[in-house]
């Protein structure tokens, strides 16, 4: 049986790359474009479709059949996307110290994110609080969700006492 598996795959080309890297990032060469493009940290579906469209690239090929100069493309198309894109669709509006429009990709997204915290929690800003207390931040109901420790309700009285 699982020969018949082995031997029903198809020939892989000498080009495939089954590991493509782009902007710090490793990808899987066999997972269509656009979804190998969102496995960059910082690129999303509506962001992967956009640099797709812009490199002229069939959305449904796969990334490892891709060649070098093409990667490279998607590469500096993906690290230049704050130019070519309106201001709305960055992931970083009115950066707090430069004031500049950017998009964070990998590793620098999670410092930013983490900065940003730390900063509201220094400045005793009501959303630094409630980050430091680990509650919701963004207004959701916390009376009968996100729950944490024991639990809460009513206790049975026990049957043998009357």
């Amino acid at each position: 049986m699982a020969k018949a598996r082995k031997e029903a795959q198809p020939e892989v080309d000498e080009d495939f790359n089954f590991i493509v890297r782009i902007a710090a990032s490793d990808i899987d060469g066999h997972k269509r474009t656009v979804i190998g493009l969102q496995s960059i940290r910082g690129v999303g579906k509506r962001v992967a479709q956009i640099i797709v469209r812009k490199a002229d690239l069939d959305p449904s090929v796969k990334i490892g059949t891709l060649s070098d100069e093409k990667v490279k493309e998607l590469e500096t198309l993906v690290t230049t996307y704050v130019e070519y894109v309106p201001n709305w669709v960055v992931n970083r509006q009115m950066d707090y110290e430069t004031g500049a429009d950017m998009h964070i990709l990998g590793n620098e997204l999670e410092l930013v994110q983490k900065d940003d915290i730390n900063r509201m929690k220094m400045i005793r800003c009501y959303r630094g609080i409630r980050h430091e207390t680990r509650h919701k931040v963004r207004g959701q109901r916390t009376r009968s969700n996100g729950r944490k420790g024991l639990t809460m309700g009513v206790q049975r009285k026990s049957s043998g006492s009357k």
